[in-house]
């Protein structure tokens, strides 16, 4: 019999389920290419969620700089506590010398920070803090931003109340109850007006106190003096809303998360405050 046809007999004599098989498997030439493509887009987001974090530990750095008044973290307890937070979050050394770099030189010195009312939807005010080299550039991109998710300029800032907010923490142990109040004794002489505690993982007790806005720096010296509390996790100025909103409808709340999104991923975004804000 002729060769040939024994082998094409062979061939068509094998089950369809293995033919398919041998038709749709993976040339051995493309196996490594298939595998740097799925590392290459691990890669890519990796890099994307590092980029976000590295510009949200500027935006934080900025705030500090700032409300404290000070670049330099020795005289600038609200910028020292932001500072080794941002590193635990593992951003490089250089990214935070250069920031804090800009923020004092003269390469800083042309940044405006600039404040926009806005009004949402389902009516929900909104604040927006930027520091910006372009003002005109950040105006036209929020501008845009606002007309696209259905929103627009608008006077708001009626419906907050500017006020300072500073944060500390206390050691676990049988002794946590008598320094919670002697830290609150000490916070009502500075200025304080109402705290709000509670108990983190490794059994640390964080006490979030509010004050004036004129009382900060005040309240802020007065909670990190020795001996009061183990460290200042955060110190402030925020804009409150006078009446919070309790509750928003499924569609307003989407369409309020979508707008805060896209206003925080604008490069010159450095806080968004709503009156949906507990």
């Amino acid at each position: 019999m002729n060769c040939l046809l024994v082998a094409r007999r062979l061939q068509l004599s094998r089950p369809l389920a293995y033919r398919a098989r041998a038709l749709h498997s993976t040339p051995p030439w493309l196996s490594g290419h298939n595998k740097w493509s799925k590392i290459e887009k691990r890669k890519g987001a990796n890099d994307i969620k590092k980029g976000q974090i590295y510009s949200r530990a500027f935006k934080e750095i900025a705030l500090a700089v700032r409300s404290g008044g000070s670049a330099d973290p020795d005289v600038n307890n609200v910028l020292a506590a932001v500072l080794k937070r941002v590193k635990t979050q593992g951003v490089p050394k250089d990214n935070i010398e250069n920031a804090l770099k800009k923020l004092s030189g003269d390469s800083g010195k042309g940044d405006s920070h600039l404040v926009f009312e806005a009004m949402g939807p389902g009516s929900i005010g909104l604040i927006v803090e930027c520091l910006s080299d372009n003002p005109n550039r950040t105006i036209k991109f929020l501008s845009t931003l606002l007309k696209d998710h259905g929103a627009r300029m608008a006077d708001v800032k009626f419906l907050f109340r500017r006020e300072g907010r500073v944060k500390v923490a206390l050691e676990p142990g049988d002794g946590l109850e008598a320094n919670l109040e002697k830290l609150v004794d000490i916070a009502l002489d500075a200025d304080a007006e109402d705290f709000e505690s509670e108990d983190l993982p490794d059994g640390t007790r964080a006490v979030e106190f509010k004050c004036p806005h004129t009382s900060l720096h005040k309240l802020t010296s007065a909670l990190t003096a020795p001996g009061v509390s183990r460290e200042l996790l955060s110190s402030e100025l925020v804009y409150a809303p006078l009446e919070p909103l309790e509750e928003l409808d499924d569609e307003v709340a989407q369409s309020l998360d979508k707008l805060v999104e896209g206003i925080e991923d604008l490069d010159d975004t450095l806080r968004v405050w709503t009156t949906a804000d507990s």
